[in-house]
């Protein structure tokens, strides 16, 4: 498959190829495949999937030296979702870890420093940009940030949510999307008890639904088109949304200049929800990890994949999906697309966790369907 074309912009001053926009008509949108991979977007659309948290503990190391030879390679752990996410016109990962030097020392829980060969991985299954604030970004200082960051520059993959100065911090991240200028912020509701370095407020992104508004009005101001939010919040291994997630998402989503909202950290599925014509996604679950406990919901998933069309001036989501996700862990650990996965009790057992968690809220009413359901 064509490798669908995202290129970055930042700041005020784009490029004028890159602010050209789309066509104002053209051929109505096609709808979503059946099967995982979405074709590539019809002349005024284009297509987002996002997916969960990107957790790399011990035993996933383990599994991608096995499955390098001895070298680290995860890309097979995740090859499962490479139709699916390769085939969205903008993939989103959500990075929550900080990365080691090459060789290491690696470090799981509580302390995380991930290999960075994962962002090789997540690169080659298709993913664009990441969100790269969670409550682990400062866990090994704004050492671990800079090595993070340099990491996804190497690899290609954009970022936001985390920064190594007070110049890339301010900058926002503009993503074109088939022409159409796609921002993302990223934010998290803290850093585990850390303080962020002194004189470094900028290394981390924390959740303010002021400061959250303040930043895509930027993004907007800057030319983006499109915002959408990132949110590390919640309570982990907790299907419900919180009143204070419900309360962010009603504030941030009522706001003109955001237009969906991913969540993430809880580590198992939240629902999702329309409000005010808008989606927000509470929590995808894990996209990969590897929990010694709880284990069960903690290898379900979902990947969230929504399709964008122009609505007069503006863009607006007409078509949203969710696509479960399950982490296998009988040898080789693998995550598989469920959509597109062989039927067995555990496949089916899955599927019906992932619809009554995404569906909580009533999603269903508001249009949110589940390919092949």
């Amino acid at each position: 498959m064509t490798k669908h074309r995202v290129a970055a912009l930042a700041g005020v001053a784009l490029l004028a190829a890159a602010c050209s926009s789309p066509p104002q008509s053209g051929p109505a949108p096609t709808p979503f495949p059946e099967s995982a991979p979405s074709s590539a977007a019809p002349e005024g659309s284009f297509s987002v999937v996002a997916t969960g948290d990107v957790l790399i503990h011990p035993v996933l190391t383990e599994q991608a030296e096995a499955d390098g030879g001895g070298k680290i390679d995860y890309r097979p752990l995740l090859a499962g979702v490479k139709p699916l996410i390769s085939g969205a016109d903008l993939g989103i990962c959500h990075l929550e870890t900080p990365l080691a030097p090459e060789g290491g020392p690696y470090s799981g829980y509580p302390s995380f420093s991930a290999p960075p060969e994962i962002a090789d991985a997540l690169k080659d299954t298709g993913y664009d940009t990441c969100s790269t604030s969670s409550n682990h970004t400062i866990d090994q200082g704004s050492d671990g940030v800079k090595r993070t960051l340099d990491k996804l520059d190497e690899t290609g993959i954009k970022h936001t949510g985390s920064a190594r100065s007070a110049t890339e911090a301010a900058k926002p991240l503009i993503l074109d999307v088939h022409g159409v200028k796609v921002a993302q912020v990223s934010y998290s509701f803290g850093f585990n008890g850390i303080k962020v370095p002194a004189g470094k407020p900028w290394l981390a992104n924390q959740i303010d639904v002021d400061d959250v508004l303040a930043a895509a009005r930027k993004a907007k101001q800057a030319g983006a088109q499109v915002v959408i939010a990132s949110l590390h919040w919640g309570v982990e291994y907790q299907h419900d949304p919180t009143a204070e997630q419900r309360s962010q998402a009603k504030k941030i989503l009522a706001s003109d200049d955001v237009d969906l909202i991913i969540g993430h950290h809880a580590h198992v599925v939240q629902p999702f929800e329309k409000l005010g014509g808008k989606w927000v996604a509470y929590g995808l679950g894990n996209s990969i990890a590897r929990h010694s406990e709880p284990r069960g919901d903690t290898e379900e998933g979902t990947a969230a994949r929504f399709r964008f069309i122009r609505d007069g001036d503006g863009w607006k989501v007409d078509k949203a999906e969710y696509i479960p996700t399950l982490i296998k862990l009988d040898a080789p650990i693998r995550l598989v697309d469920l959509s597109t996965a062989e039927a067995s009790a555990q496949v089916t057992k899955a599927l019906q966790d992932t619809d009554k968690n995404v569906l909580a809220l009533g999603a269903d009413k508001d249009g949110l369907t589940r390919p092949g359901k």
